[in-house]
């Protein structure tokens, strides 16, 4: 989602004060927007989070993680302006790095996979080929809720993006 943000603002990744790639999309938002990739494991990526919100006093609420979500049905996103981490390890790394659950995410649903392959395998695997089309299709509606929050706030994302796309009829 933050590489096809990063594509679509013509923007390319560099280090970052933090162990995290960053971009900055000038033209996002009327003060930019930083893209920021953790390159620690998922189980850790808050403290990559907490070091750039700390050095570049991002509030938490301009504050937005995307991450997959297993409990969710491949393709489906759900928005959040807070909450628990909902048994997913990023989430509660951030919380504990950030001292606060005060912060919007956005999860983008990967499904569980075959039952008979292991979760973990699924989640750090790739797609099968059948799959590729729709979640090509929820990183960008991921992507296009990520704009929405920048530029109109976690309220209107959830408002547009947390519905079903297949009971709207999309």
């Amino acid at each position: 989602v933050v590489d096809e943000l990063a594509r679509r603002q013509g923007v390319e990744f560099e280090g970052a004060p933090a162990e995290a790639l960053m971009a900055r999309a000038r033209h996002l938002g009327p003060d930019g927007t930083i893209l920021a990739k953790p390159l620690t494991m998922m189980n850790l990526s808050g403290f990559a989070v907490s070091d750039m919100t700390r050095y570049f006093r991002v509030a938490h609420d301009d504050l937005l993680v995307v991450a997959d979500d297993v409990a969710l049905p491949l393709g489906r996103l759900r928005a959040r302006p807070r909450g628990s981490d909902g048994g997913h390890r990023g989430f509660r790394s951030i919380i504990e790095q950030l001292g606060s659950a005060e912060f919007s995410r956005l999860r983008v649903g990967v499904g569980r996979g075959d039952a008979r392959r292991d979760l973990a395998d699924h989640v750090l695997g790739g797609f099968d080929p059948e799959e590729r089309p729709q979640i090509e299709e929820a990183i960008g509606r991921a992507a296009d809720a990520a704009e929405v929050f920048v530029l109109e706030g976690i309220e209107a994302v959830m408002n547009r993006f947390n519905a079903d796309p297949l009971a709207r009829g999309e």
